[in-house]
């Protein structure tokens, strides 16, 4: 069998080259004294990451048979939420991060205030693009894009996850703890990502029952794969600082598990992701290979 990040490669380079173009038409730098902040945000969004939260966009679109342009507009405003995230989580006042996708992260290419202004510019950009009606012509939809999305992006989702994280070097998390601190910080938009595609496609109950817990399983074994990578990867290969969590005294899956149980774990919640696509066809392969490489990758 051909490794799964092999078989999903030519998929992510072209999603990556769709993600870059949209940006690149909707981050064109003004000839005015905004330039510093939109040439911020494209530093941030163009040209980096795996781009997989955009795929699952698009893979639970096409589930549905779902029009390719606009369901790369909604991929495009969830990028938009993540890279945003992953600016405002690089601050000195959260994880201090100095490098992101291989390169010197926001705040250090430019300055925390212009940093600050490019994560908030981005999130603000997510909502536009779904409030427009080239997004779907039912407004209902639009407005349920948007209503979930601020709820998995909220506190009651990532943000929320993050603040759980920032105070972990205090609070000693258990399994359970460390279990819903990730559902939240990792988990909750990789849920919208596929809550998204059944709702641009019209879904039936069933299936977005489905759907939800493909994305719950997928979530936290890509969390799990993440905290292993955290461990014996390198900055080289993962783009970013390695073996930070134990260094501030934070529980992972895999401090609390160890190396073997946290990988049988996110093997065990593969193979259950993909037996939530049972009622699915061949239309969810690129579904299947997805939740694969989550456990494959190594960056």
């Amino acid at each position: 069998m051909v490794p799964a990040p092999l078989m999903l490669k030519p998929a992510l380079d072209a999603m990556g080259k769709a993600i870059d173009q949209r940006f690149d038409k909707l981050l064109a730098v003004p000839s005015d004294s905004r330039a510093r902040l939109y040439e911020a945000m494209r530093y941030a969004a163009m040209g980096g990451g795996k781009r997989m939260r955009p795929l699952l966009v698009v893979a639970a679109c096409d589930l549905f048979q779902v029009d390719r342009e606009r369901a790369l507009r909604v991929a495009l405003a969830i990028e938009c939420i993540h890279v945003y995230s992953l600016i405002h989580d690089d601050l000195p006042c959260m994880d201090d991060d100095d490098l992101r996708h291989g390169k010197p992260t926001v705040h250090l290419a430019f300055d925390e205030a212009t940093a600050v202004l490019a994560g908030d510019c981005l999130h603000d950009l997510a909502f536009e693009i779904l409030a427009d009606p080239a997004t779907h012509d039912d407004p209902v939809a639009r407005l349920e894009l948007i209503t979930q999305l601020a709820l998995q992006s909220g506190p009651a989702g990532m943000a929320g996850g993050q603040m759980m994280d920032l105070v972990a070097g205090d609070v000693k998390y258990d399994l359970a703890g460390i279990t819903r601190l990730q559902q939240l910080k990792t988990g909750a938009l990789i849920v919208w990502c596929l809550e998204a595609g059944a709702i641009m496609g019209r879904a039936s109950e069933a299936e977005k029952k489905s759907l939800r817990g493909y994305a719950r399983d997928l979530g936290l074994a890509f969390q799990i794969a993440d905290d292993l990578l955290d461990v014996e990867g390198t900055s080289a290969k993962t783009g970013k600082a390695v073996q930070k969590d134990a260094a501030a005294g934070k529980a992972t899956f895999v401090s609390l598990l160890g190396l073997e149980r946290a990988r049988d774990q996110a093997s065990a919640l593969i193979d259950q992701a993909i037996g939530q696509l049972s009622g699915f066809g061949p239309e969810a392969d690129l579904l299947r290979a997805i939740a694969r490489f989550a456990v494959e990758r190594d960056r």
